[in-house]
C-alpha cells in the first residue's frame, strides 16, 4: 500500500513537472514568480524539477529573476542553460553568415532578442559575468535609454574583436564600471559611447588600444562628460577618428598629447559641437594622410585660438564646414595650409562672427567647386582679398558673403563664374556700399 501511495506521488510530481515543462509562454513564468515573491509557496520548485535541472536555477535565483519584470537590477550569467546567457545566435537583420552575441534567456527555450533590454524600461542595473567564447559585443546594449548603470564583474582573457555601438544611445547611463575590462584584440569602437548623455566622467586606464583602427564618432553625443582621461589611449594603428568628440558639449579641455595620428585618414567633424573647449594642442598632431577636414571645429563656440601651424594639408580634399560657428576665434593662421587638392569649401568660415581678419593669399582654389556660405555672418570681417581665387570650377556660391555686414573692402576681380549655377543671396546683409563696388 506504501508502495503505491509513493508511486502515485511520483506519477503525480511526474505530470506536474511535465504540465510546468511544456508551458512555454512568458505569462506563466511571471505568475510563477509572483508567486514566490509574496512568499506564499516555494512548494513550486518541488514540482518543476526538471526545468530547475535544465535552467541549474536555485529560489534565489528566482527571485532574482522575479525581478526582470519589476526590478531596478538583474544580473546576466554565462553558464550553460542558465538565465542571462550570451549565445551566439544569427542576427535576423544582417547576413546569415555572420553572427552576433545577443543577451538570451532560456525561459522554455525562447530567444530574447537584443532589442528586449531595449524596451525593457524596468531594467535599470545590468551586472554582467562574461562568458570566455564571446568574440563580439557590437551593438550589446544599444539603444537601452533606461539602464543607469552597467557593471562588469568578470572578464577573462578573451578575444572580443568590436566594440562598435556597445552602448549607443545608452542616454540614462551614469556609470559604466570598464575596469575588468580586456580590450587587447578589440578593432572596432565605432560609436562605442555615442549618445551616453548622461555620463559625466568615463575612466578608460585600463584600455588597451593598441590594435583599434576605427574610433569614429566613439564619444559623440556625450554631452554630460566633463572629465574625459584619455592619457592610456593608443592610437597608432587608428584611421578614422571622425566626430571622435562630435557633440562632447561640456567637455572645457581635453589633453590628447600621447595622440599618434601618423594613419588617420579622416577627422570629419573630430570636434564639431564642443560647445565648451576653450582650447585644443594640436601641436603634435600628424595630419600627413589625412584626406577630409570638413566641419572639424564646426560649433566650437568658446574656442578663442587654435593652432594649425604644424597641420599638413597636402592631401585633403575636404574642408566644409571646417570653422564653421567658431563664433569665439578673432584670428586663424593659415599660411601653412596646402589646399591644392580640396574639392570642398562650402561654409568653411560661416559663423566665424568674431573673426577680425583672415589672409588666404596661399589658397589654391582650382579644384573647388563649392564655396556657398564660405564666409557667411562673418560679420567682424572688414576686408577680404580673394584676388588669387580660381573659380573656374565652382558651381556653387549662394549665400557666399551673406551677413557680412561690416565687409567695406572685398576684391573678387579675378572670379570666373562661367560654371557657377547658383549665386542666390550670395551679398544679402551687405551693405550698399559694397554692393555698388562688386562687379561679377
Amino acid at each position: 500500500m506504501k508502495s503505491a501511495n509513493i508511486s502515485r506521488e511520483e506519477k503525480n510530481d511526474q505530470n506536474k513537472s511535465n504540465f510546468l515543462e511544456n508551458l512555454k509562454s512568458d505569462f506563466f513564468l511571471e505568475k510563477l514568480f509572483g508567486i514566490i515573491k509574496k512568499n506564499k509557496s516555494f512548494e513550486i520548485m518541488k514540482y518543476n524539477k526538471k526545468l530547475q535541472k535544465r535552467l541549474k536555477l536555485s529560489i534565489k535565483d528566482y527571485k532574482e529573476y522575479y525581478q526582470f519584470y519589476t526590478p531596478i537590477e538583474i544580473e546576466l550569467k554565462p553558464a550553460d542553460n542558465k538565465y542571462g546567457k550570451f549565445i551566439n545566435i544569427p542576427d535576423e537583420d544582417e547576413d546569415e553568415s555572420k553572427n552576433y552575441f545577443h543577451i538570451y534567456f532560456d525561459n522554455s527555450k525562447e530567444e530574447i532578442k537584443r532589442n528586449y533590454l531595449k524596451e525593457n524600461d524596468k531594467v535599470k542595473i545590468i551586472k554582467i559575468i562574461i562568458d570566455p567564447q564571446i568574440i563580439s559585443f557590437k551593438s550589446l546594449f544599444s539603444e537601452c535609454k533606461c539602464v543607469s548603470s552597467i557593471f562588469f564583474k568578470t572578464f577573462k582573457r578573451i578575444n572580443i574583436f568590436d566594440m562598435s555601438y556597445m552602448f549607443y544611445d545608452c542616454s540614462s547611463l551614469k556609470e559604466i564600471n570598464l575596469s575588468k575590462f580586456n580590450t587587447d584584440n578589440v578593432k572596432e569602437m565605432i560609436d562605442m559611447f555615442w549618445g551616453c548623455s548622461s555620463l559625466k566622467e568615463l575612466n578608460l586606464s585600463k584600455f588597451n588600444t593598441n590594435n583599434v583602427t576605427n574610433m569614429e564618432g566613439m564619444f559623440a553625443k556625450c554631452s554630460s562628460l566633463v572629465d574625459l582621461n584619455l592619457y592610456n589611449i593608443n592610437t597608432n594603428s587608428v584611421t578614422n577618428m571622425s566626430l571622435m568628440f562630435s557633440g562632447c558639449s561640456s567637455l572645457k579641455e581635453i589633453n590628447l598629447s600621447n595622440f599618434n595620428t601618423d594613419n588617420v585618414a579622416d577627422m570629419y567633424g573630430m570636434f564639431s559641437g564642443c560647445l565648451s573647449l576653450r582650447e585644443i594642442n594640436l601641436s603634435h598632431f600628424n595630419t600627413n594622410n589625412v584626406i577630409l577636414m570638413g566641419g572639424m571645429f564646426s560649433e566650437c563656440d568658446s574656442l578663442n585660438e587654435i593652432n594649425l601651424s604644424n597641420f599638413n594639408t597636402d592631401n585633403v580634399t575636404d574642408m566644409g564646414d571646417m570653422f564653421e560657428r567658431c563664433s569665439s576665434l578673432k584670428a586663424i593662421n593659415l599660411s601653412n595650409f596646402n589646399t591644392d587638392n580640396v574639392t570642398n569649401m562650402k561654409g568653411m568660415f560661416n559663423g566665424c562672427t568674431s573673426l577680425k581678419e583672415l589672409n588666404l593669399s596661399n589658397f589654391n582654389t582650382k579644384k573647388v567647386s563649392n564655396m556657398s556660405y564660405m564666409f557667411k555672418r562673418c560679420l567682424s570681417l572688414k576686408e577680404l582679398n580673394l584676388s588669387n581665387f580660381n573659380t573656374n570650377k565652382v558651381i556653387e556660391m549662394n549665400n557666399m558673403f551673406e551677413e557680412c555686414s561690416s565687409l567695406s573692402e572685398l576684391d573678387i576681380s579675378n572670379f570666373n563664374i562661367n560654371n557657377v549655377m547658383n549665386m542666390s543671396d550670395m551679398f544679402e546683409g551687405c551693405s550698399d556700399e559694397l554692393k555698388k563696388k562688386i562687379k561679377l
